[in-house]
């Protein structure tokens, strides 16, 4: 008997990519589904594992979810989206006998407020400078430029460089901004997978050489001891159980320091995956009590993106009231 698991947020590249993953394994039955019936990932499985959800944001979210579990004797769910996270996280016992694949909800909570994120990391030496715009940022001494940015939220919206005092005392402080110090280094994105005691079984560094909607589309990986070490601490130091990927920059004298963590699968994961890390297939295996590897070594590789169509019958697509409103997700 294969083990049933549903994928949420299969239109995202990380939905793709977990979903194609797992349907290498002949031990699984994978279900796909999103809130838009056009999310290419939900046509990767055979019609009768295609699912739609309500948008992470909505009332009626989990105990959709619970349903699911419920009616396709589901083991195990694994979300690919923050807000269906958050919603989830502390809800994760309405979905048994099934398993959220998701790291702890205080894991997920220090990791999406970047200050809280910062404080937690402070003392490994490897967070930012980091304080809330207002009188706090009045009372640092900064290196301009320094660099503000909402306090929540992913990608580059809303963030700003701070070229001197007269900038720094005109920020909002009704915006939950936080003013760091800048990182003005490389940046790298280092994929990261931790065992069930928090032991960092693999942390796999790579370049963002071209970014699109805060998504990696080419890169490579690389073999750099203080890239895996720093990614490991900060994994240690919040908590991490299960998968996250760690954004570090280079400092002023060339040290890598925390950017932020998304504590989810990455977009570009088709490229960890190709390097010998099959992220997807080891948070299987860790959420259902498997004891995973002590380390899974990977080579250094560079991926391209494409863009890549499903062709479907017209009686196959899903038809929902969220198509096209992804933003609400």
């Amino acid at each position: 008997m294969t083990t049933r698991v549903l994928v949420t947020g299969a239109g995202g590249p990380a939905g793709v990519a977990v979903i194609r993953s797992l349907l290498k394994r002949d031990d699984l039955t994978v279900f796909a589904a999103d809130m838009d019936g056009w999310a290419s990932g939900i046509y990767l499985v055979p019609p009768a594992q295609r699912r739609l959800v309500p948008p992470g944001k909505s009332e009626d979210f989990v105990p959709a979810l619970v349903r699911l579990v419920a009616d396709d004797r589901l083991d195990l769910v694994i979300s690919t989206v923050d807000v269906e996270l958050e919603a989830v996280a502390d809800r994760r016992d309405e979905l048994a006998p099934a398993v959220l694949a998701a790291p702890s909800a205080e894991t997920l909570r220090t990791a999406l407020d970047k200050l809280v994120l910062a404080d937690r990391c402070a003392a490994t030496g490897r967070a930012p400078r980091t304080v809330l715009a207002g009188p706090d940022a009045l009372e640092v001494d900064w290196e301009f430029p320094a660099f503000a940015k909402p306090r929540q939220g992913a990608g580059s919206r809303g963030i700003r460089v701070v070229p001197d005092r007269a900038a720094l005392e005109a920020l909002p402080t009704d915006e939950g901004l936080i003013v760091q110090d800048l990182l003005p280094g490389e940046e790298y994105s280092v994929d990261v997978i931790a065992d069930a005691t928090g032991h960092v079984v693999a942390a796999v560094p790579r370049t963002r050489a071209r970014v699109d909607s805060g998504v990696a589309i080419a890169g490579r990986t690389v073999h750099d001891e203080e890239l895996q070490e720093t990614a490991a601490i900060i994994a240690r130091a919040i908590g991490l159980v299960g998968v996250a990927n760690v954004q570090l920059r280079r400092d002023r004298a060339g040290r890598a320091m925390l950017l932020e963590v998304n504590p989810r699968f990455p977009g570009a994961l088709p490229l960890t995956i190709a390097a010998g890390v099959d992220i997807p297939s080891l948070v299987v295996d860790l959420f259902l009590g498997d004891e995973l590897p002590r380390r899974v070594p990977f080579r250094e590789v560079a991926s391209v993106r494409f863009l890549e169509d499903i062709v479907v019958e017209i009686d196959e697509l899903l038809e929902s009231p969220h198509a096209g409103h992804q933003e609400d997700s």
